[in-house]
């Protein structure tokens, strides 16, 4: 099982994108995936169009035990082979901003309980049954407290989402920042899997300069493909549909970049670690 948590340190990069694109595509490609909503907006749930549950994410981090987990996890509205561990506003609660390692370790331990072999806790016949998954999805909230270093804490990798400003390098930076401190606290495992830039329009000077900008300071870590602006996105997440789904030249545009993402999720996931030397500072 593969965990990715999708991280920026800057609002309104479009992180809850990223993440319903890299579980759309996952999707599509037979995939199974559990999209996990950190976000105390709680976006992605609605976007995924989420029936009723009786617990959420926030009460599995108060109690990370596989019966929660049961009541917190619940089949998308996109179809098959899709789960998301609901998000809430509730979840707020569990964001200090200094937390103790028995706090920022309640996920992972949830998240083991998805690989337990032994069920102890089965719930009754109808109640929705869990993984195996191969790949899980955190869409983290964008600052640094307990929601964003737990979900490090229990990542194999981060994608660090970015969009073409002038604030960019250091949002990406103080990102990178925080996966190297997370990997020297506790989870050697986690890596950058790279930067994403997301909301790039074409021909336009100013987003052409920080692409170009980005690239130069970060380097490798920069995805070749950037995902373009198209209102194909927004009207998709209006809809509670995937972009996969979505037949507009502008959503295929925006599916391919997703497509290649998934594969180098997949690509990681058989990588061994090694280590990662941090890009210039600015």
């Amino acid at each position: 099982m593969q965990v990715v948590a999708t991280l920026s340190l800057k609002g309104g990069v479009g992180k809850t994108t990223v993440a319903l694109g890299l579980a759309g595509a996952a999707q599509q490609h037979g995939v199974r995936t559990l999209l996990v909503d950190l976000d105390p907006q709680a976006n992605a749930t609605i976007a995924l169009d989420v029936g009723d549950t009786t617990a959420t994410v926030a009460d599995v981090l108060d109690d990370p035990r596989r019966s929660v987990l049961r009541r917190a996890i619940a089949p998308s509205g996109w179809g098959e082979g899709l789960d998301v561990m609901v998000g809430a506003e509730q979840t707020e609660r569990h964001n200090h901003p200094d937390p103790g390692a028995k706090q920022l370790s309640r996920l992972t331990r949830a998240l083991g309980r998805l690989l337990d072999a032994d069920d102890e806790d089965a719930g009754d016949a109808e109640e929705h049954d869990l993984g195996p998954y191969r790949l899980v999805v955190i869409d983290c909230p964008p600052s640094l407290g307990q929601l964003t270093r737990s979900a490090l804490a229990a990542a194999h990798r981060a994608v660090l989402v970015t969009d073409p400003t002038m604030f960019a390098v250091s949002g990406v930076q103080r990102a990178f920042d925080a996966v190297q401190t997370e990997r020297q606290r506790g989870n050697p495992d986690l890596q950058p899997l790279g930067v994403l830039i997301n909301r790039v329009r074409p021909r336009n000077a100013e987003h052409e300069f920080r692409v170009a900008e980005l690239r130069e300071l970060f380097g490798p870590l920069v995805f070749s493909g950037v995902l373009p602006d198209r209102s194909a996105v927004q009207q998709a997440q209006g809809a509670c549909v995937p972009i996969q789904s979505w037949d507009t030249p502008g959503a295929r545009e925006v599916s391919a970049v997703f497509t290649t993402l998934l594969g180098r999720v997949l690509r990681s996931e058989r990588r061994p670690r090694t280590a990662t030397a941090p890009p210039p500072t600015r």
